[in-house]
């Protein structure tokens, strides 16, 4: 029993040393870190103006198109799915619908 209290009592004598330069070091890193994460916010300009501007504008078009290429090019996608989707669901009806021939 001697044996096992006699190398525990020295870790602690050893640990009860270290806390002063440990806990230096942990109060240094806790100030680096909050400084890294303050310094990193970077200000981001307000784009909502422009936008409006551009959404608001007379020029004749809807506006899910007003966007840019982008816009367009995703409008004219959904709608050729839309489109094919809808000739494929009725082409399975018309099919689904005819009586089948006569098993021999």
């Amino acid at each position: 029993m001697c044996v096992l209290v006699w190398p525990l009592s020295e870790e602690l004598e050893k640990s009860s040393q270290r806390p002063a330069s440990d806990m230096r070091h942990l109060l240094g890193l806790q100030r680096v870190a909050s400084q890294a994460f303050s310094t990193t916010a970077r200000q981001l300009r307000n784009k909502v103006p422009d936008n409006q501007k551009i959404f608001q504008a007379d020029n004749g078009l809807p506006v899910h198109i007003k966007g840019g290429t982008t816009d367009v090019l995703l409008y004219r996608l959904t709608m050729t799915l839309t489109v094919v989707g809808t000739g494929f669901s009725l082409y399975w009806l018309l099919v689904a619908s005819m009586p089948r021939g006569k098993a021999s």
